[in-house]
């Protein structure tokens, strides 16, 4: 398992830098929302590992979690969409990037109230840094829903990944990686300077 994870961190760590966000990318229209979650290795990688997560505990978390991330994530892009300034967001992100990569490789099955607790605070983070990029007018809408639809497509990809494996022990190998890469953006966004 940790081999696994190890191979795959190293893989993610030199395939880019560590994006904590904001301001990468086009943020106008349906097709620039839609690749968004799809462009930051930091959204992306969160993402998975909500429905990798989800996939591991199981039960009504299987859909619970993902649709709490998506709704938490909405109400932060209305957030950042107002201007509302909101200081410590790179930091925010990474340590969700981190915090779920270590909730995978332990395996840990929270009670549900406590993983919709913590995947909310992780999904107004990233719905923050998402609504504070999109335009004011009426394309911000369609960028939205863009977001909406790759962040669902990648919570199912993480779901799909965790069940197919049919091993936890698998499954959370992938949590080291996550944590890995976590632990690289929490570095990187100045959290272990």
């Amino acid at each position: 398992m940790i081999a696994i994870g190890v191979l795959v961190a190293g893989i993610v760590l030199a395939a880019a830098p560590a994006l904590a966000h904001t301001g990468h990318g086009e943020t106008t229209g349906f097709v620039s929302g839609l690749l968004h979650p799809l462009a930051g290795l930091d959204h992306l990688t969160a993402m998975v590992a909500i429905g990798l997560w989800a996939g591991l505990a199981g039960g009504r978390r299987v859909w619970a979690w993902p649709s709490c991330f998506v709704a938490a994530m909405l109400a932060g892009a209305l957030v950042g969409w107002q201007a509302v300034a909101l200081s410590g967001l790179e930091i925010a992100i990474a340590v969700s990037v981190l915090a779920l990569g270590i909730v995978v490789a332990a395996g840990w099955r929270a009670p549900i109230a406590l993983g919709l607790a913590l995947i909310a605070a992780f999904g107004l983070a990233h719905g923050y840094a998402h609504g504070a990029e999109a335009p004011a007018d009426g394309s911000g809408l369609a960028y939205a829903v863009g977001f909406v639809v790759a962040t669902a497509a990648l919570h199912a990809a993480g779901l799909a990944l965790a069940l197919a494996l049919r091993r936890p022990v698998l499954v959370r190998g992938f949590g080291v990686a996550v944590a890995a890469f976590g632990l690289a953006l929490v570095a990187s966004a100045g959290g272990l300077a």
